[in-house]
């Protein structure tokens, strides 16, 4: 039986800190990101691939609130841009997908699914906003935005700048997750969940979006789980996991277990808005069955040593 593997693209598979984020940056960003998946797709791996927005979604609603505020266009709330988003960033990725696979000569299809992801409107998380979404942003442009739109903004632990933080609740179910299994089980490529997931809340009413963006690493953590994937990659900006990162002290992580992971987490080596929601999604994907989650970055992939390993205890 073939392997199942899900890959969660970073924001870095999308677009560069030093970057605009054009069309045509993005795009090539993707190329690159899908050309350093050779080892699965030549090895004939079942792929299924998630991917964050969240400098995306921050744009688009940025592209909202100026066409209210210059043209009168009425601005759509947070989880249709996640929508938007979800769209074309998945339709970007299938262009790089199916690029590859056409000069590589592979017959293989490539899908993508609007994926809704129910959340719990009584999550902790709406009172305390962490999830950073949109540019990067100066100290003092900062506060230019709070004295007179409002909202909460963080600092960026890499020293980028600071960018607005918005809810980010718990996935507690994925829709038509049993389709993606079967598409990808039948060997297609199955891109979902992108951005984590149009965050969307059950109840007597039926099914309704909520405004919010959901961590696109534990929804594809979760999505490993209910598919019983062999392998779980994140995807990110640095080679490895660091514990002391940027510090004299600083130490790559090659292998750690559960337990350890949770120490680090605890001990506060990972922030918020960085490397501690990789952790968490490493850490659930694990104690729910998986065999080992890798955090690295997409040029690390061939290397068998490359990466951080999560394995159980």
């Amino acid at each position: 039986m073939k392997k199942l593997t899900v890959i969660a693209f970073g924001g870095n598979a999308l677009l560069r800190n030093n970057q605009k984020g054009t069309y045509q940056e993005q795009l090539e960003n993707v190329m690159q990101t899908c050309k350093s998946l050779r080892q699965f797709y030549e090895q004939d791996y079942e792929l299924v691939i998630g991917h964050g927005n969240g400098p995306q979604v921050g744009n688009v609603m940025l592209q909202h609130d100026a066409g209210e505020k210059q043209y009168g266009v009425a601005a759509m709330p947070m989880d249709l841009c996640v929508a938007e988003t979800q769209g074309s960033i998945a339709y970007m990725i299938e262009l790089g997908m199916r690029q590859v696979f056409h000069e590589r000569g592979i017959d293989k299809p490539v899908i993508s699914l609007v994926t809704q992801v129910v959340v719990d409107e009584n999550d902790p998380a709406f009172q305390n906003p962490t999830k950073p979404v949109g540019p990067y942003y100066t100290r003092e442009e900062v506060a230019h935005f709070q004295a007179t739109v409002g909202g909460k903004y963080a600092e960026d632990p890499k020293g980028n700048g600071w960018r607005k933080v918005v809810p980010s609740p718990k996935p507690l179910e994925i829709s038509n997750i049993d389709t993606v299994g079967e598409l990808a089980r039948s060997g297609k490529v199955v891109i979902t969940c992108g951005g984590g997931g149009i965050p969307v809340i059950k109840g007597e009413f039926g099914i309704k979006g909520i405004e919010a963006v959901i961590d696109k690493d534990l929804a594809s953590a979760l999505a490993a789980v209910r598919l019983q994937a062999d392998q779980f990659y994140i995807l990110t900006d640095v080679p490895k996991v660091y514990i002391n990162f940027k510090k004299e002290n600083e130490q790559a992580l090659d292998r750690i277990t559960v337990d350890e992971a949770k120490r680090y987490l605890a001990a506060g080596h990972f922030t918020e808005g960085s490397m501690a929601p990789k952790i968490r999604a490493a850490i659930f994907y694990v104690e729910n069955g998986g065999k080992e989650c890798i955090i690295t970055e997409a040029k690390s992939l061939e290397d068998p040593k490359g990466g951080t390993r999560i394995v159980p205890n």
